[in-house]
């Protein structure tokens, strides 16, 4: 029995291995897990957001590129739609602490407040962020919950939005 223990520690070791972070993440993670694919106004793909509890929090991992060049507020907002071209629809940051926006607020932050994505010249940016505040069931209630990158850089203190700009890119989180 004890050397039948040891072949399937021995194998999930060598499986898990193989495995991208992704699908590492998947199996090591919380029974919840959401995700959202990025589009911009036109309606294409530019990214991926996979949000999902892990001991007790909500990790998001935030992976886009096709963005203008810089820094690009990033956050969860509170409805889960996202109608171009401004995707208004996707409402304020989620908030369900009532804080101010931003980490460098001292009445902050929201639980929808992330940091920014940092587009290089040509390329991506991935991020792996744990949110400060909420749970799983408050992020993905009855009106659902979306990501949304905006055009400027994020200053982490001027409430309601840190002066992020307008929206340019949104995703609905779908529980998987």
């Amino acid at each position: 029995m004890k050397s039948v223990a040891m072949v399937v520690v021995a194998a999930a070791a060598v499986l898990g291995g193989c495995a991208t972070p992704e699908q590492n993440a998947r199996y090591m993670a919380g029974h919840f897990r959401a995700q959202a694919d990025i589009a911009n106004p036109a309606g294409e793909k530019i990214g991926t957001a996979v949000a999902e509890e892990v001991d007790g929090a909500i990790r998001v991992i935030v992976e886009a590129g096709n963005l203008p060049e810089g820094a690009h507020g990033t956050h969860i907002h509170t409805v889960g739609k996202c109608t171009p071209p401004d995707f208004a629809s996707a409402g304020a940051h989620w908030n369900p602490t009532t804080h101010q926006h931003g980490k460098e607020n001292p009445a902050g932050p929201h639980a929808g407040d992330m940091p920014n994505l940092n587009i290089s010249a040509g390329g991506r940016d991935r991020t792996i962020f744990t949110l400060p505040g909420g749970t799983f069931q408050q992020l993905l209630d009855q009106d659902g919950a979306a990501i949304v990158i905006h055009a400027d850089p994020d200053d982490y203190k001027t409430d309601p939005s840190g002066n992020s700009g307008k929206r340019i890119a949104c995703g609905v989180f779908q529980a998987m």
